[in-house]
């Protein structure tokens, strides 16, 4: 149960919580009393004007005193309506007392009713500091909420600039070669657009739409390093409407040609594994690894690299003790293995 969901269960049966202390208060006496001889002498008229008596500093308490930010500025304040109200209260109770004697108990009396005003008082500023906790911690969700939110924005708008410039360079590079599959290549490019500038932007997408993304990507690349590249890519899934945040995986892929590209030779192997299960999303991919041929990565790819950094903060944001993501080098191996429960 959330803090939101406690503090507003709170203040739904805190009418509740008045009503059964005053209802304590009220019989006590009576109870106290009960299956002695003579039981309690006094009505219970006498117990309503005594009740009504001891709400009324209570009250003035709980409703203004308690959530005044200067309290000091009206202690005395305080104090004189504590004795105001027991001196009426002392002169209000005589009509249920008229013998004579009762007058030598005044003072006893009243002094009675104040500490019973500054007894109750605890009791509800215990009452007030709880209520006042939790919108504290409201505020403070929300704060880190929408903090949370303008990061997530401002990773999202990272992210999509790269893909694109990325994207757009592949067909580039096609185009000067006039490949008569220029057109495909832009029609996909445009569903690629289409997803970063609407789905992309949403909060969660199915799981169904995130790997299409992913087989258009590839299909993007593989054109232009067609002999540069073999993609093994396995997607199965036993709910592919389950959602998931956008362009959380579109990094690693970027990344795993990113760094294939830049090796000597053909038919360098990727492989990628998507694969939903019980709820448990894992999500694999290997690719060919050189330290030492950084440098001869293109420029725009260079660029490019904060993606997997950003996608790192975004699972933190977006999946905090829910994911687990592990980045390998060994081996002449770039492996990126990442689980998250959905």
């Amino acid at each position: 149960m959330n803090n939101n969901t406690m503090y507003l269960k709170l203040k739904k049966t805190e009418p509740i919580l008045h009503l059964f202390f005053w209802g304590m208060v009220l019989f006590f006496p009576y109870v106290k009393y009960m299956g002695r001889e003579g039981g309690y002498p006094m009505s219970f008229m006498h117990e309503l004007v005594a009740l009504l008596f001891n709400m009324i500093p209570t009250y003035i308490m709980y409703l203004w005193f308690f959530p005044l930010s200067n309290k000091r500025k009206y202690i005395l304040l305080v104090l004189l309506v504590f004795i105001c109200n027991a001196l009426i209260h002392y002169y209000a109770d005589t009509f249920f007392h008229p013998e004579e004697g009762h007058k030598h108990h005044r003072w006893r009396s009243i002094t009675s009713s104040l500490v019973t005003y500054l007894s109750f008082s605890l009791v509800f500023f215990a009452l007030h500091s709880v209520k006042k906790l939790y919108v504290k911690q409201q505020e403070l969700d929300a704060t880190i909420q929408e903090k949370q939110q303008a990061e997530l924005r401002a990773l999202k708008a990272q992210v999509n600039p790269h893909f694109l410039f990325n994207t757009l360079n592949n067909i580039y590079a096609n185009a000067l070669k006039g490949d008569e599959k220029t057109p495909d290549l832009i029609l996909k490019l445009s569903n690629n657009f289409r997803y970063v500038l609407h789905e992309g932007q949403k909060e969660d997408v199915s799981l169904d739409q995130e790997i299409t993304h992913i087989k258009d990507y590839i299909s993007l690349q593989e054109e232009r390093l067609s002999t540069k590249v073999k993609v093994n890519f396995l997607s199965k899934m036993d709910n592919a409407k389950k959602q998931i945040a956008p362009l959380l995986l579109i990094p690693f892929v970027e990344n795993a040609f990113k760094y294939t590209s830049i090796l000597k030779g053909n038919k360098h192997p990727i492989n990628i594994k998507a694969v939903l299960k019980d709820n448990q999303f894992s999500f694999y991919c290997e690719n060919p690894y050189d330290e030492n041929g950084k440098q001869e990565i293109e420029i725009n790819w260079q660029e490019s690299g904060i993606g997997i950094k950003n996608t790192q903060k975004r699972l933190q944001l977006l999946y905090p003790e829910q994911h687990q993501l592990e980045i390998k080098k060994e081996e002449n191996l770039f492996r990126v293995i990442l689980t998250i429960s959905l």
